[in-house]
């Protein structure tokens, strides 16, 4: 076990489960320095808990929806310029939802495909209705 981790495991937040909605402990922040996702089903939940207040996937879903609305007009228009619009709204709502909600580093910089990916999977899950469950095994609460 790497030294970081070790120390991390003193800390009684991670011991006792005291974390306010939406925060990380420390051990689970360390481990996210030290440790790099290799497979996405293991990438998934942590996505999941990397958008657990409602705003941060809110944000994500408005700027997603902007984006795939003028992904569309770009092809029924044959306007290529709005291409550029489509994948600046998603990421900026995207990314303000990082920085001023949730408080975190979005996880495009670490993990890119495995992020868009997820993104849209999330979007999708959630139109459907079926974004419950998989908030739930991921120990997000739906609420915030």
């Amino acid at each position: 076990m790497p030294a970081a981790r070790a120390a991390a495991e003193k800390y009684s937040c991670c011991q006792t489960g005291n974390r306010r909605a939406g925060r990380k402990c420390v051990r689970d922040r360390i481990r996210e320095m030290t440790d790099k996702l290799t497979n996405y089903r293991d990438f998934w939940p942590y996505y999941l808990r990397e958008h657990a207040r409602p705003a941060t996937r809110g944000l994500h879903y408005a700027g997603t929806a902007c984006g795939l609305c003028l992904l569309i007009a770009a092809g029924v228009t044959g306007n290529p310029w709005l291409i550029l619009p489509a994948v600046i709204s998603g990421y900026a709502f995207a990314w303000l939802a990082h920085l001023l909600v949730e408080r975190n580093r979005p996880a495009t910089f670490t993990y890119p495909v495995w992020s868009l990916i997820s993104d849209f999977r999330m979007f999708f899950l959630w139109m459907s209705g079926r974004l419950g469950p998989e908030l739930r095994n991921a120990g997000v609460a739906e609420t915030g």
